[in-house]
């Protein structure tokens, strides 16, 4: 009985050194837009609680969903909102797939900076998302091929430009497409003719064109007078404990360390 006793212990206590090392262990992933913000917290994070190891991955807004659903991520990283067909997913396997709104996002066009078009329309956009414009001169620019570039399907971003612009019409068959903001902000750079789109955070080194003459800042995002503005977002299976890792984590967006954090990263505060 003794034996049975002390094994029983063992086992208890393994339990419970096993339950808080799951405890200290938070795994994100997703968004390549939202990934600034989920990486400079997480460094944030752990110096402040040194026992505690935060991963963030960045395999697009739909890979985000689909490891909150299998529970393969405690935190899902979306540029934009779950679908209802992921919804429907999350709730035939019994997660309840919560919603944080973390940040937002003034989906920024961007061009080589010795373009000289300042300025586009959502109709314009469309055009030459859609083919129907393919020469900047029909803009006022130089007499030279648009090369058009649009983040790959997968991305919340696509399904935000899509909605916001696009209007689903379909892109034209000579879009390049791209896994990361990172990489369409270096095509661009790279390519004197290029267009594309990425998250306000990946705008150095590239020229901002304004849309319908209105800049992406914290102001025009926040008011919504910026036409491709947006909410991101961070899910979690069910509404996470304040007091633990998770819940904390998530919490940073409105304490003021984390705003400083999802500013100094390019992005804007929720209010």
């Amino acid at each position: 009985m003794k034996s049975y006793i002390k094994i029983l212990a063992a086992l208890c206590v393994a339990g419970l050194v096993t339950a808080a090392r799951a405890e200290d262990k938070i795994i994100l992933d997703g968004s390549t837009t939202v990934g600034p913000i989920a990486k400079a917290w997480a460094e944030y994070y752990m110096k402040k609680n040194p026992g505690v190891n935060i991963t963030v991955g960045e395999s697009g807004s739909g890979n985000g969903a689909k490891s909150i659903i299998n529970g393969t991520c405690d935190i899902a990283d979306m540029s934009r909102p779950m679908k209802d067909e992921e919804k429907a997913a999350a709730k035939a396997k019994g997660v309840n797939a919560t919603e944080h709104v973390v940040a937002w996002d003034g989906l920024s066009v961007v061009v080589h900076p010795s373009n000289p078009v300042k300025n586009l329309t959502i109709e314009q956009l469309r055009k030459i998302y859609m083919g129907e414009v393919a020469n900047w001169k029909d803009l006022g620019g130089p007499d030279a091929k648009i090369v058009v570039l649009s983040r790959d399907t997968n991305s919340g971003t696509y399904e935000t430009w899509e909605t916001k612009v696009m209007n689903k019409q379909k892109m034209t068959d000579k879009a390049e497409y791209a896994g990361s903001n990172g990489a369409i902000r270096q095509r661009v750079i790279d390519t004197t003719g290029a267009i594309g789109y990425v998250g306000l955070a990946f705008t150095e080194g590239v020229k901002i064109v304004t849309v319908e003459g209105i800049e992406p800042t914290p102001e025009t995002v926040l008011n919504k007078t910026y036409p491709i503005a947006r909410p991101l977002y961070m899910y979690t299976n069910g509404e996470p404990d304040a007091a633990s890792h998770i819940g904390k984590f998530i919490g940073l967006f409105s304490s003021a360390d984390g705003k400083k954090i999802i500013e100094e990263t390019g992005f804007i505060p929720v209010k």
